[in-house]
C-alpha cells in the first residue's frame, strides 16, 4: 500500500527507515516477550500488533548508552558520551542514509519531535532542527503556496547559488596561502558548500513540482503538553502520510514526555514520575 501510485507496479517498494525514541522508555515487563523463538507468547504491549507478528522482530539484551536522559543524543549515532560536555557527536543513521537516497524525495529526511529537540545529527555533529508543529509541516508537505510565494522561493534559491559562488571563489584564492592542516579543513568546508549547491538545485526542482494531494484535513496543533497520546498520534499520522505519498523515506520521531499527569482516566501522576517507578507496583499498574 506504501508504493507510490506514480510508480506503478513495475518497481519494487522503495527502502524506508523510521526511527522512534521514547525518551522515558517503556516498561520492559509488558513489552519484552518471556519466550524466545517464533512461537513466543505476545506481551501486553505487543498484543495490539498480533496481526503483524510475522512482520516484526523484537530484540532484547542490547547494551544501552550511559548518561541518563542525555543518552538520547547517541541513540542514532552510537557515539560514547554523546550529550556530555566536550563530546562531539557524529552523524545519525538517518542522515547517513539521506546522503545516499535523500535526493530521491522532496524531503531528504524528516525529523519530528514532541519534545522540542530531535534525533538527527549532521556529519559535523550538529543537531538538525526538528518539526514540532504538525500543522506547519502538513502545510509544507501538501499545501501549495501562492504563485508569488513560489516565485519568491525560487528567487531565494537563485540568490543562494550566487552567494555560494562568491564564497567558493574567495575560498579558492585563500587556499594557496594556507598550510597543509588548514587546507584539509578548508577542503571539508568546500565539500559542504558543494553539497549545499547540489541541494539548492534539487530544491528548485521540487519547488516547481506540484505537491501530492491527500484527502485529509490539516491537523491542529495540540497545545496541552500533557496530552501525550494526542500529540504522538499527530506525529505518527504525519509519518504515515509522508511515506504514503513518498514525500520522504527517512523519518526520525522523538516522542513526547511530560511531568504533569496526562488526560487519561485513572492516571493522576505525571508521566515522568510514573516512568521512574522504582519497581513500585502501584505506579507500574498505572
Amino acid at each position: 500500500a506504501f508504493v507510490p501510485r506514480a510508480r506503478g507496479a513495475a518497481t519494487a517498494p522503495p527502502r524506508r527507515l523510521i526511527c522512534i525514541c521514547a525518551p522515558l522508555g517503556l516498561y520492559s515487563g509488558s513489552f519484552i516477550p518471556k519466550q524466545t523463538g517464533a512461537n513466543y507468547e505476545l506481551s501486553p504491549y505487543l498484543e495490539v500488533l498480533k496481526d503483524y507478528r510475522d512482520d516484526f522482530t523484537i530484540i532484547s539484551g542490547l547494551a544501552g548508552i550511559s548518561g541518563g536522559h542525555q543518552a538520547i543524543d547517541g541513540f542514532l549515532t552510537g557515539i560514547p558520551g554523546a550529550g556530555q560536555p566536550g563530546i562531539r557527536n557524529g552523524i545519525s543513521v538517518d542522515q547517513f542514509a539521506a546522503e545516499q537516497i535523500g535526493k530521491l524525495t522532496r524531503f531528504p529526511s524528516l525529523a519530528l519531535s514532541g519534545e522540542g529537540l530531535g534525533l538527527s545529527w549532521t556529519r559535523t555533529g550538529a543537531r538538525l532542527p526538528a518539526h514540532n508543529s504538525p500543522s506547519r509541516l502538513f502545510a509544507e508537505m501538501f499545501l501549495e503556496g501562492k504563485e508569488n510565494e513560489v516565485r519568491a522561493q525560487l528567487q531565494n534559491l537563485a540568490e543562494g547559488r550566487s552567494i555560494l559562488d562568491d564564497v567558493r571563489g574567495q575560498a579558492d584564492s585563500l587556499r594557496v596561502k594556507l598550510g597543509a592542516d588548514d587546507r584539509d579543513k578548508l577542503d571539508e568546508y568546500l565539500t559542504s558548500v558543494r553539497e549545499l549547491e547540489q541541494r539548492l538545485v534539487t530544491d528548485e526542482k521540487w519547488v516547481k513540482t506540484p505537491k501530492p494531494k491527500v484527502n485529509v484535513e490539516q491537523p491542529k496543533d495540540i497545545s496541552n503538553r500533557s496530552d501525550l497520546i494526542g500529540r504522538t498520534r499527530l506525529l505518527f499520522d504525519l509519518a504515515h502520510l509522508a511515506v504514503q505519498t513518498d514525500s520522504t523515506r527517512l523519518i526520525t520521531i522523538m516522542l513526547a514526555g511530560a511531568t504533569s499527569a496526562p488526560p487519561i482516566p485513572g492516571v493522576s501522576q505525571g508521566h515522568h514520575d510514573l516512568s521512574h517507578h522504582g519497581g513500585d507496583e502501584a505506579k507500574i499498574g498505572r
